[in-house]
């Protein structure tokens, strides 16, 4: 576990972390969102040591020492790399820096690279990578050294569909090895991926917690319903129904609120099979995480 506590820093009067605390656990994969300029970067790089925090402690709680940055993987949002390097080489030179010995780094270096699914081009120029390889070998080498914390940062943003896809898998695998704290803006993959997240705005905590707390936190009073045919005659009757407040639509889904979630699902059910309603879909709206995004900024800005 790595106890986060009173993060902070400044640049002059202005403050960009402002006191910031969390814990993360093992085996989690935490989602560190938030607008741009919310603090997310200078966090993660507080936390490696690449800033001079201005106050505050991070420490790993079996550990005595104070300097954890051997526990830490690190990949920053945009990882540079030796274009005439192989990536064995690369992985060489990046297990030498963590004194790993020759034999050991030999056989690490097999194991990341079959790991992250590069195997195959390890003797390949890094400057005929595509995107998703070299973000791959930029994981590979943050985990070269069996890291307890992986700090991700952006670590899919620039990358296609297929790349991204590929990434948020390999994040699923790691997270059985250590713990995984990520920034992201596409909050898609953040609400796919995280047992966690932490929401800054202004550099500042304003949410955190377990996902499925957070949903049930938010969760709105609504029910996503389709009919296959005739929308408009039953949208109607679902009007009618002692439980319903009023219905919204986009294309030919209704959006009904409702007074109680329970009380409308079994009205609805019962009105379909009694009544041969031609249901096509029918869902509790749960709130996705741009919902919690939105009304937390909002909220903060209000």
């Amino acid at each position: 576990m790595f106890q986060i506590k009173n993060l902070t820093k400044t640049y002059g009067k202005t403050t960009v972390v402002d006191n910031v605390s969390f814990t993360l656990e093992h085996n989690r994969c935490i989602a560190l969102i938030g607008p741009n300029g919310a603090g997310k970067t200078t966090t993660l790089r507080m936390l490696t040591g690449a800033i001079k925090r201005t106050n505050g402690t991070c420490i790993k709680t079996d550990q005595k020492e104070a300097d954890i940055r051997k526990y830490i993987g690190y990949l920053p949002q945009e990882p540079t790399f030796y274009p005439w390097m192989t990536g064995i080489q690369f992985l060489t030179y990046c297990a030498n820096i963590h004194e790993i010995s020759k034999e050991l780094a030999k056989e690490r270096i097999d194991e990341v690279l079959k790991q992250v699914d590069i195997y195959d081009a390890r003797n390949k120029r890094i400057g005929a990578y595509s995107g998703g390889m070299k973000q791959r070998l930029g994981i590979a080498q943050a985990i070269i050294h069996k890291p307890s914390l992986l700090l991700l940062d952006e670590p899919v943003s620039a990358l296609d569909p297929i790349g991204r896809r590929d990434v948020l898998t390999l994040m699923e695998q790691l997270k059985k090895e250590m713990t995984i704290l990520f920034s992201t803006h596409i909050l898609n993959d953040a609400d796919e991926v995280s047992d966690e997240l932490i929401l800054m705005h202004h550099g500042k905590v304003v949410e955190s917690g377990n996902m499925a707390t957070l949903r049930k936190k938010y969760e709105t009073a609504i029910i996503d319903i389709q009919f296959s045919e005739n929308n408009e005659v039953y949208e109607q009757h679902v009007r009618a129904l002692p439980s319903v407040i009023d219905i919204s639509k986009s294309r030919s889904m209704m959006h009904v609120s409702v007074t109680d979630i329970k009380d409308a699902r079994r009205e609805i059910l019962e009105k379909s099979m009694t009544e041969n309603w031609p249901l096509h879909h029918f869902a509790v709206n749960e709130a996705s995480l741009e919902d919690m995004f939105m009304k937390v900024v909002q909220s903060c800005s209000g």
